[in-house]
């Protein structure tokens, strides 16, 4: 297996959570990690600056470059694209990870947390797909890993929060279009997503304390994206992996060290049949 030694990674929302977890474990490597988040100062609820994450990447092994971005705003984030170019003279991974969610109703979810769901899931990560692309197809081996789960058209995914799926899915079908339409330029476009809840802060907003005690670490999630990341472009894209799945695929027999609490009856994620 090949290594992400001197290969520079784009990785939106690795202020914290599965991000920052991908970001450090390519940091073991030797990998450049560009931080595009917006949290710049420490926020009351959630743990984690750019800043911080910068510097744990950086005890990993790895070198860090801490940008302010706004995956809603064009210009910011082809601005953080050429800083990222300048900084280590290309891009040879962008993660798609930022998301916005809201476990919402039809009638319960204002348009304003509509909007925003969208403008980060789905645009955003066209949005970043698109900046990046021109840079990825001057690497040796390029791929996009998008956060996002496999489509599926079965009501029960779509009924409890229509607009949530919507977003999420906008970013499986960018896997789907764009791992088809780059499949010449051998730009790898994969999706990985877990097979149960990941404890992140977004789960922890969600679900508390219970809910964090029946997940797994976002460790988890940075060695499957490792997996995929280290394979040969031109031979893995168009894929909707699940973590645990792609993990025992790979001769990972032993999952229990990355529950939470080991031992524990662990609560499926949305998504997966």
């Amino acid at each position: 297996m090949s290594t992400l030694q001197g290969k520079t990674l784009f990785i939106t929302g690795a202020s914290r959570g599965i991000g920052l977890a991908i970001g450090v474990r390519a940091a073991r490597d030797g990998a450049n990690v560009v931080i595009a988040a917006k949290t710049a100062d420490p926020h009351p609820k959630l743990a984690g600056t750019i800043y911080t994450s910068a510097a744990e990447i950086e005890a990993a092994g790895g070198k860090a470059l801490p940008l302010v971005c706004d995956i809603r705003s064009d210009e910011q984030v082809y601005e953080a694209v050429e800083r990222a170019v300048k900084h280590f003279g290309g891009i040879d991974i962008l993660v798609n990870n930022a998301s916005a969610i809201s476990l919402t109703g039809t009638l319960d979810t204002p348009m304003k947390r509509y909007d925003l769901m969208h403008q980060i899931n789905t645009r955003g990560t066209f949005l970043c797909s698109q900046a990046c692309i021109p840079h990825l197809k001057q690497a040796q081996n390029p791929h996009i890993l998008n956060l996002a789960p496999p489509l599926s058209m079965k009501a029960k995914w779509f009924k409890p929060h229509v607009a949530y799926t919507m977003a999420k899915y906008g970013m499986s079908m960018c896997v789907l279009g764009m791992a088809a339409e780059f499949e010449a330029d051998g730009i790898a476009v994969n999706a990985l997503w877990p097979r149960t809840t990941i404890a992140t802060a977004a789960v922890n907003m969600l679900g508390g304390e219970m809910m964090m005690s029946v997940s797994r670490k976002p460790d988890i999630m940075a060695d499957a994206a490792y997996h995929i990341l280290t394979r040969p472009s031109r031979a893995c894209t168009g894929n909707f992996f699940i973590d645990e799945d792609l993990l025992r695929s790979a001769g990972v027999t032993d999952l229990d060290h990355y529950s939470v609490n080991p031992g524990a009856e662990l609560a499926p994620d949305f998504f997966v049949d």
